[in-house]
């Protein structure tokens, strides 16, 4: 086996082209999954990719709507706001990771020339390091995460969408948009949904606790197990408001939870539902199961996490989130942090410093809005919205008096989890921070 490695800046990217046990078979795996971008209707940058992949052996389970307990339409079980304070990764389709919220700094690709676009993260189950996939299937994995083999240099059929790990952590599933399962290090086949018609893209998996098997789920929520996975209902059949995106197996397997787009959480098996983020208008990305089994954290796109259940009184554990950009505030997030470590200097709206307003200014133009020069007239420049409901790429104030906008002297914008990015002051550089403290407004802004 060929496998090409790079080093740079003490950052390892890893590739090659067949892993120690080169599976390759239809289907779809990780919890990652689909990117929300595809299934909430965003434009795919993959969408012109090209590959191959054979078919081997399928499994093909039962997939009845049976079982189901909706809890689509409820409002969140008395959680108002998020918890902060949790170290997570965010990973941007260039490649960069930026660690929040104290998490270590294991590297990342920023300013690397890929030759596909990043499309994943997992952690390791220590979270001591991390996995990227690219689409073409390239791994690169940082800190204490091993390289096992990638699709890197194999012509697929449709471009890989993500990764996730074994249990233990010495191997990981790599799945295609087309359903092609490819297995390295201690990961095994049990099967896969290819050549089944499915009616809704398969957009996830979530492997059992032992690692002997798994579950493949679809954008409809119809469920499909493997190995010693069980089935347990599915929303198959059912009208949804919104698309699933994750899945969480309760810590027995005897259940499991799945999560729409909107928040809405459904549970089967032993699974309980403990409230959820539907109707406050979030976008939801994961759904993290709480070790004793009896409440999860539901994860918005943004980073923000909210608890539920035994989870309100416990910590989550370190994430590893993928940034999808799914519209003009994430694309100025990301133009934003790209220029992290620019000195600050009063007046300037870039290329090489900016001060606090023309940094903003310039990331939304670079989404396509234009907004004022000045930051309290940056405040009119869209909508007021509450802090409970910040988006990526909204912009937060700090004012003399938080009565009188016109007395704002400092914005930055929001990125998630209570963290901003922003060019402070003279003598410091383009940096994150968190949002709140002194004279901080209580309403924010959404160009």
């Amino acid at each position: 086996m060929v496998h090409r490695r790079f080093w740079k800046r003490s950052q390892r990217r890893l590739r090659g082209r067949a892993g120690p046990t080169p599976w390759r078979r239809r289907g779809l795996a990780t919890a990652a999954g689909v990117s929300l971008a595809a299934l909430l209707g965003a434009t795919n940058p993959l969408a012109a990719s090209a590959a191959t992949v054979s078919i081997g052996a399928t499994t093909v389970p039962a997939t009845a709507t049976a079982g189901a307990t909706v809890h689509a339409t409820l409002s969140p079980g008395g959680v108002s706001s998020p918890s902060f304070g949790n170290q997570y990764y965010l990973a941007s389709p260039s490649g960069a990771v930026w660690p929040l919220g104290g998490a270590p700094d294991y590297g990342s690709l920023a300013g690397d020339h890929l030759a596909a676009p990043v499309v994943g993260i997992s952690t390791t189950p220590d979270t001591a390091g991390y996995w990227m996939v690219a689409a073409d299937g390239g791994i690169f994995s940082f800190g204490d995460a091993h390289f096992y083999g990638s699709t890197g240099g194999m012509r697929l059929d449709q471009p890989v969408i993500g990764l996730t790990p074994t249990p233990d952590g010495r191997g990981y599933w790599m799945f295609a948009s087309d359903g092609g399962i490819f297995t390295f290090g201690d990961a095994h086949f049990y099967g896969s949904t290819g050549g089944v018609h499915l009616a809704g893209p398969i957009v996830g998996m979530a492997p059992t606790p032992d690692g002997g098997g798994y579950w493949l789920f679809a954008a409809d929520g119809g469920i499909f197990t493997f190995g010693d996975a069980h089935f347990y209902g599915s929303t198959g059949g059912v009208h949804l408001a919104a698309p699933i995106v994750a899945m969480a197996s309760t810590p027995d397997a005897r259940g499991y939870w799945l999560m729409a787009a909107d928040g809405g959480v459904f549970t089967f098996g032993d699974a309980a539902f403990e409230g959820s983020l539907a109707g406050r208008g979030l976008t939801a990305a994961r759904i993290v199961t709480d070790p004793d089994g009896q409440g999860y954290w539901e994860v918005t796109h943004s980073g923000d996490v909210y608890p539920f259940g035994s989870a309100a009184s416990s910590s989550i554990p370190r994430l590893a989130l993928f940034h999808s950009i799914l519209g003009p505030g994430d694309q100025a997030m990301e133009w934003a942090m790209a220029q992290l470590g620019k000195p600050y200097l009063w007046g300037a709206s870039g290329p090489d410093s900016f001060d606090c307003s023309g940094l903003v200014m310039r990331a939304w133009q670079a989404a396509g809005v234009d907004i004022p020069r000045v930051a309290a007239d940056q405040y009119g420049s869209g909508p007021n919205v509450d802090l409970s409901q910040l988006q990526i790429g909204d912009l937060v104030f700090w004012a003399s008096d938080t009565a009188q906008p016109s007395t704002i002297y400092h914005v930055a914008m929001y990125i998630g989890g209570g963290h901003m990015v922003h060019a402070p002051y003279a003598g410091t550089v383009v940096s994150i921070g968190d949002i709140g403290g002194t004279d901080f407004m209580s309403t924010a802004t959404r160009p």
